[in-house]
């Protein structure tokens, strides 16, 4: 949630009706276009045409920037397009797939969703970028569709052409805040310094508050930080300076909560006792395993997800097409949430094309299918999908949020496990979150 913060004009537009999304705003975008930087792959495949020429999609995501790098999110939606394509396509079509290393920059992603417009994509699919103020309004100009995107800004849960798969940051804060407010003393968040990070503590109060908790200590970090020290002991003063239960220290800084969780390992002796939390994205069970599982800092840590665990079978099918079409490759970390978030994203996909059955496959079409109700099954990987209006989000500014549920876990014996059954609904924690 990062970016240059929208005036009250755009972000209201946000909240109107698409407008016509006709071609020729989309050749008006194309002409001030220039070439994208390098960085770009492709699934092999002719340009699209009408009938059943190919379908096109991009996938973009930041590699090899030194914060916050999703590789395994392009080199999944590579492996899907050629798993794809192996079966005879999509309804008998192919599936191009396009990609893009938006390099954490908002300039770059700008130029790789003008690509897309230039190459006729249909949608683009299971990305992640903290810039949306760089790109969505090219996406809407030209009427392609933003699916499955990260949910990192609240952008992509307010443009009406955004169709998230699930609840974004807003709902693992305010989900890990709910549970923490039975289980922590004293409660210190660290997150990034940016404007993304200045919305994550009116979500995790609001969690915090949904269970009689007081507001968490807000400390900000710098997102890219190669040490934590100050920080740390910070934060380790906050979480132990009232009695009672052991406090929480609450990291959320993506890419840079292991090199926070190094320095946090290093000074926990000094203090008393304290318990850990963060969410999805910033640690997953590679993470764990890499800083010494069960004798590691994260041990004992309550972590929030959007998902099932890895192990869960219903992700087989996933590991199936990595198995046959990315064996080996080492970007594609099937516990990496962003790279769990492309495979739904693609899942709807494949869901929108097969129901337009022989008729033309375009962002028009795409965009009409997910508007007009079209309900997704994702094999229990989340609720069923269907992007209506949901008021009670709507009131509390996330139009767009079809998926508010979450999943709890906490790290057992250097193993992410599940605390409870199935799903929690963090819809009412998020109508109390004072975001203004």
């Amino acid at each position: 949630m990062t970016g240059r913060r929208r005036n009250g004009s755009s972000f209201l537009s946000r909240l109107l009706p698409r407008p016509g999304r006709g071609r020729a705003l989309a050749a008006g975008a194309l002409a001030a276009c220039v070439p994208l930087i390098t960085g770009c792959g492709i699934v092999p495949g002719a340009t699209q045409g009408a009938g059943d020429g190919p379908v096109t999609v991009m996938t973009w995501a930041p590699e090899n920037t030194g914060a916050n790098d999703k590789p395994g999110m392009p080199a999944l939606a590579r492996a899907y397009g050629r798993w794809v394509n192996a079966r005879g396509g999509i309804g008998g079509r192919e599936l191009r797939v396009l990609t893009c290393n938006e390099r954490n920059d908002s300039v770059t992603v700008a130029r790789c969703a003008r690509r897309a417009v230039e190459e006729g994509a249909v949608a683009v699919v299971g990305s992640y970028s903290q810039h949306t103020d760089s790109f969505l309004n090219t996406l809407e100009s030209a009427g392609i569709p933003y699916i499955g995107g990260y949910g990192l800004t609240n952008d992509e849960f307010t443009s009406p052409l955004s169709y998230p798969v699930n609840g974004g940051q807003p709902a693992l804060l305010a989900g890990l805040g709910r549970a923490l407010a039975d289980r922590c003393g004293p409660v210190a968040l660290v997150r990034p310094d940016t404007i993304a990070g200045d919305q994550l503590p009116p979500l995790l109060d609001s969690g915090l508050a949904a269970g009689g908790h007081g507001r968490a200590g807000d400390q900000r970090a710098a997102e890219d930080a190669t040490a934590y020290d100050d920080h740390v002991r910070q934060a380790l003063r906050r979480a132990t300076a009232g009695p009672g239960r052991p406090g929480c220290v609450v990291p959320a800084l993506g890419d840079r909560t292991p090199t926070f969780m190094d320095s946090f390992r290093r000074a926990r002796a000094d203090f008393p006792e304290v318990r850990t939390a963060t969410v999805l994205g910033s640690v997953d069970q590679t993470t764990i395993n890499a800083s010494g599982g069960a004798s590691g800092p994260y041990e004992g840590a309550y972590v929030t997800g959007w998902y099932p665990q890895t192990s869960d079978e219903r992700w087989d099918a996933m590991k199936e097409v990595v198995e046959r079409e990315a064996f080996g490759d080492t970007r594609i970390d099937l516990a990496d949430a962003g790279v769990q978030t492309t495979w739904i994203a693609y899942t709807v996909l494949h869901r929108v094309v097969e129901t337009l059955g022989g008729g033309e496959v375009s962002a028009d079409a795409v965009t009409d299918a997910l508007d007009g109700g079209l309900k997704v099954s994702t094999g229990g990987l989340t609720p069923t999908l269907r992007w209506k209006p949901r008021q009670e989000l709507a009131a509390a500014g996330f139009p767009r949020m079809v998926n508010a549920e979450v999943t709890q876990q906490v790290v057992r014996d250097g193993r992410l496990v599940a605390v409870g059954k199935g799903f929690t609904d963090t819809t009412g924690t998020l109508q109390a979150a004072d975001l203004l």
